[in-house]
């Protein structure tokens, strides 16, 4: 029996001499580099008038009125009915070509990693 209590206390201290085991981690602490990376970028300005009403309403009114001068009786109202269609649509064409060319540059820099 003293040869089992003498197996026990051995073996209890070597677990317990050899103290608590330490997990190592394999990751690097090593900083990543990262640099800034910056470049121009054309942006479209939002227009004040999506829809182009300025446009079409000015472009209406011019063609009816031209369309007003051509014909007489029946003729001069659907000259003036289909000048202020065909006004109204040039109108809107020009005001949203005049919008597309609206834009600005900027400048715009964002992190990447090495």
């Amino acid at each position: 029996m003293k040869n089992g209590i003498s197996l026990i206390f051995i073996a209890a201290w070597a677990l317990v001499g050899s103290g608590p085991v330490l997990a190592q981690s394999s990751t690097s602490t090593t900083p990543k580099k990262t640099r800034t990376v910056c470049e121009d970028v054309v942006v479209q300005d939002q227009p004040d008038d999506k829809h182009q009403i300025a446009g079409m309403a000015i472009g209406g009114v011019a063609g009816g009125l031209l369309g007003h001068q051509v014909g007489g009786g029946k003729g001069k109202t659907i000259a003036t009915v289909a000048g202020a269609a065909g006004g109204a649509y040039a109108g809107k064409k020009i005001q949203e070509n005049q919008q597309s060319k609206n834009t600005h540059v900027e400048r715009r820099c964002h992190e990447v990693s090495d």
